[in-house]
């Protein structure tokens, strides 16, 4: 009997160095989670149960428990490393299979899909349709497209300036754009069309005979837009008209097959102070053709596509999924884990919500593999190992002198 006790005794140990090497190979293996071999002493029992002296069988590997605990969470250049911190998987598709993984090391392939190295591309919940908030209730492939961002034609121009205060008005009258002597001074902003095409605005502002006013001329590739504007100031130098500054142009055609352009100049922030003319601020709201230039990971796992031409569009928020028993997953290797009866069905949500922890983009959660108490129960198993081969040795001693009594 003392052999089949210190044999388990020796499988035991042998068990709990095959952990605690698993444990050391993957000490660098990004969002890899240690295990734990839990043991438990074996009683057999006959029809009549346990007597008060019966003496144990040996040991027994109960379980090897999964532990779910925090990893170091390292920084990284790559926008598309993610890290948890706090509870929670990602969810990814292995050709239709849901997993779920803590390692967010993440690229695209060549279609364009976010995908680990072992090819499982990364969840997210799509754009609702109305395009408000996204829809949690389904999960699809993160795609990056290489698809033009479009272009958005300019409705508003809005133009800060100072006028000079001690400006007299032009020797040459009417106004005339080629003619610098027939206006004060000028500045141009360029703007687009519904195609994306850029277009010069040039704005002209001349200096009446009249106290505190002038008047703006605006032109579209040369070409007018609309009558002069009358911009009047107080005698503190702020705008009185027109009033709230707002200046309504008629649409001007481009050349180009575009659709009309229809322009509201907003000169709200203009002053007549001084002796000098400066522009403050001129912007428009238009854009050319954009193409995709970076992703951001954002508050709530959101992912925003950034485009060369300024603009930038959410395209998925990622789907975190967390289990009522995390240990009781399935391990399928490559640091992913499947749903098993024990782990109980997932539930979805999205990252800072409810029990989820935050997604943090250019970062990796490391192993939480402490080297230093791994180390510690190797040489324990090895000593437990040691122990029960004495055993084993002791018992042969004490058979062989059994055996030589005559």
């Amino acid at each position: 009997m003392s052999f089949k006790i210190a044999l388990s005794g020796l499988n035991a140990a042998s068990a709990e160095l095959s952990v605690t090497a698993n444990n050391i190979a993957n000490a660098n293996t990004t969002g890899f989670k240690q295990s734990r071999a839990e043991f438990a002493d074996f009683f057999p029992q006959s029809a009549y149960g346990l007597s008060q002296n019966a003496i144990g069988a040996g040991v027994r590997l109960e379980r090897v428990a999964q532990q779910f605990t925090q990893g170091n969470v390292n920084f990284t250049d790559n926008a598309l490393d993610l890290a948890i911190s706090g509870e929670g998987f990602f969810t990814v598709s292995d050709g239709g299979a849901t997993l779920y993984t803590r390692a967010g090391e993440f690229g695209t392939n060549r279609d364009g899909y976010v995908v680990n190295a072992s090819g499982h591309r990364l969840q997210v919940f799509p754009r609702n349709a109305g395009g408000a908030g996204f829809d949690a209730s389904r999960t699809v492939d993160l795609r990056l497209s290489n698809a033009d961002n479009p272009p958005g034609a300019t409705t508003r121009i809005e133009a800060g300036f100072n006028l000079p205060a001690n400006a007299v008005a032009p020797a040459t009258t009417p106004f005339d754009a080629t003619d610098p002597t027939s206006f004060n001074t000028s500045t141009a902003v360029t703007v687009y069309d519904s195609l994306g095409t850029a277009h010069a605005a040039n704005l002209y502002f001349t200096r009446t005979a009249n106290p505190n006013e002038w008047t703006v001329n605006m032109q579209v590739d040369g070409v007018d837009v609309g009558a002069s504007t009358t911009l009047q100031y107080s005698d503190t130098g702020t705008l009185v008209s027109p009033a709230g500054g707002q200046i309504t142009l008629p649409a001007t055609v481009p050349t180009n097959g575009s659709a009309p352009l229809s322009l509201t100049l907003d000169v709200s922030a203009s002053t007549q102070y001084g002796e000098g003319f400066a522009v403050s601020r001129l912007g428009q709201d238009g854009f050319a053709t954009g193409r995709l230039a970076g992703i951001d990971v954002g508050e709530g796992g959101v992912v925003q596509a950034r485009y060369t031409n300024g603009q930038s569009a959410q395209i998925g928020q990622i789907a975190m999924a967390s289990f009522p028993n995390p240990q009781g997953l399935q391990q399928v290797g490559s640091t992913a884990w499947a749903q098993s009866f024990n782990s109980g069905a997932p539930v979805s949500g999205a990252a800072g919500t409810g029990n989820f922890g935050d997604v943090q983009s250019g970062a990796l959660e490391s192993s939480n593999v402490d080297l230093t108490a791994q180390l510690v129960n190797m040489i324990e198993a090895q000593r437990n190992f040691q122990a029960n081969a004495q055993m084993i040795s002791t018992s042969d001693q004490i058979t062989q002198t059994i055996l030589n009594i005559r």
